[in-house]
């Protein structure tokens, strides 16, 4: 008779680091029994996991002075995205050469975590091209989750939906399939707002409230013109992290919206996320209205 199979110790993790519960994540990595006997496959995972998590949380220090020379290649891919973070031209640029130099190793080149930090860094870099060229060929749900959110921002939703129905043909109810239904239906809109919606609320029920959720939930009444209960829900996440981007920048369209003041907001975004895209607009804007003014004056 077969032996029973070794539990999943991974598997709470795992969607919990996909909802972005990441304290979650970090203790139930500390709760991980001593003599669960982890394949070196797993503890890889394991430690990606959780310091991923912390970069998530912004403890890029700690992940780079944790992950030594001689981690495993999972490892040195997610202490590059901590470096690539922390800021610094000088250190994305080190950070993007080396992760080119891994990316071209033979031996090491196809790793799906490494391909996937490689998709995240480009996208920072708005290189969208340039990340679905490393995502692409897929092979996790994470990389096809990354493929729709990849499309959305080239504006093909037809591409996004495509690569939507590959994450629905290998696990419909995976929650990165839920989420990435709920990215392409916002998109469309029309009738598909209240889909996600609906989406992001059995999320809620399965899952605590991470900002994450709050958001997808906020997003959704938004589009729907419920501006005031989107708000109730942005500031229940801003409680929860105070410098979370797109919480700020949903609360700067939603305060726009209610006729008040975004200001303080857009200075917190400003200060705590100076490259974010709705910062970038922004100034763009004032740098055209003052021009506009300085020639008529």
């Amino acid at each position: 008779m077969a032996g029973a199979a070794s539990p999943d110790h991974l598997f709470g993790l795992r969607y919990s680091f996909y909802v972005g519960a990441y304290q979650a994540v970090i203790t139930g990595v500390q709760a991980i029994p001593a003599r669960a006997a982890l394949s070196p496959d797993a503890l890889a995972e394991r430690d990606s996991l959780l310091y991923r998590s912390y970069i998530a949380i912004g403890s890029h220090q700690l992940v780079i002075d944790e992950i030594g020379p001689g981690a495993a290649t999972p490892l040195q891919a997610v202490r590059l995205l901590a470096v690539y973070l922390s800021g610094g031209a000088g250190g994305k640029e080190s950070a993007i050469r080396k992760l080119n130099e891994l990316l071209a190793d033979d031996a090491v080149g196809s790793n799906p975590i490494l391909r996937l930090v490689a998709g995240t860094v480009l996208m920072h870099e708005r290189d969208y091209a340039g990340a679905l060229k490393h995502t692409n060929s897929g092979g996790t749900m994470e990389l096809l989750a990354m493929n729709v959110q990849i499309c959305l921002q080239m504006h093909r939703s037809d591409h996004a939906e495509k690569q939507l129905r590959i994450m629905q043909q290998l696990d419909e109810d995976h929650t990165l399939t839920q989420l990435a239904n709920a990215w392409v239906d916002l998109v469309m809109g029309g009738s598909k707002i209240q889909e996600a919606h609906l989406i992001f609320q059995d999320l809620s029920e399965k899952y605590p409230a991470t900002c994450l959720i709050l958001n997808g939930k906020a997003l959704c009444l938004m589009h729907m013109g419920n501006f005031e209960d989107a708000e109730g829900l942005l500031l229940e996440s801003l409680n929860k992290d105070a410098k979370d981007a797109e919480t700020l920048a949903n609360l700067v369209v939603c305060s726009l919206n209610l006729g008040k003041s975004a200001s303080r907001y857009l200075n917190q975004l400003k200060l705590a996320h100076p490259d974010h895209i709705l910062v970038k607009r922004m100034s763009s804007a004032e740098d055209s209205f003052d021009r506009a003014c300085q020639a008529i004056s």
